[in-house]
This record gives C-alpha cells, sequence and structure tokens, in this order.
C-alpha cells in the first residue's frame, strides 16, 4: 500500500504562530501498528515548541521542547485533541 495524505491543515493562530497537522495512511507494521503515519507541530518563530509523531524507528513520541516522551496513540481524534490541549496548557503557562 502506497502511503494516502488523509489530513493535512496549517493555520496561524491568534498568535501568529503555526500549527501543523499532517497524516498518512499507512501500511500497519510493527513500526506503526495502527496504520498511520503522523506529524503534528506548534511552531514559534520557527521553534517546534511542541511535536507528536511517529519518526521511522521511534515509534509514537511527543516533544515539549527538548524533551521527548512516549505518546500512548489510541487513535486519530485523540492524538489531535492532546495536541490541541497541549498547545492550550502551553498558551496559559501550565507546560
Amino acid at each position: 500500500m502506497k502511503s494516502e495524505l488523509v489530513r493535512h491543515e496549517k493555520i496561524t493562530d491568534e498568535l501568529g504562530n503555526t500549527i501543523e497537522i499532517k497524516v498518512w495512511k499507512v501500511t500497519v507494521s510493527k513500526d506503526k501498528p495502527h496504520g498511520y503515519k503522523y506529524s503534528l507541530v506548534y511552531i514559534i518563530e520557527d521553534e517546534r515548541v511542541i511535536g507528536y509523531d511517529n519518526a521511522e524507528g521511534k515509534g509514537d513520541h511527543r516533544h515539549y521542547r527538548n524533551k521527548t516522551d512516549p505518546y500512548g496513540f489510541v487513535n486519530l481524534r485523540r492524538l489531535v485533541e492532546d495536541f490541541y490541549r497541549d498547545i492550550e496548557k502551553y498558551k496559559e503557562g501550565k507546560l
């Protein structure tokens, strides 16, 4: 199966920062057991502040500035909800 882009959004929020979401449907594999490859980023002044992805060989994980933690992927809806929740926490100074 060729990868198929199923979602791509790139917006500027009310503070002038960039939110970009990319999701591809891919063949289920050991590395992508849910069948998705994804990259979600929140960028401030050309720097990734928050990111969720599953880069090759790294599994599902999220970034907060320079810190990386495993992420428990449930489904696409939850992924996007968690990402936006983290953005709001960051804006409120709670992250």
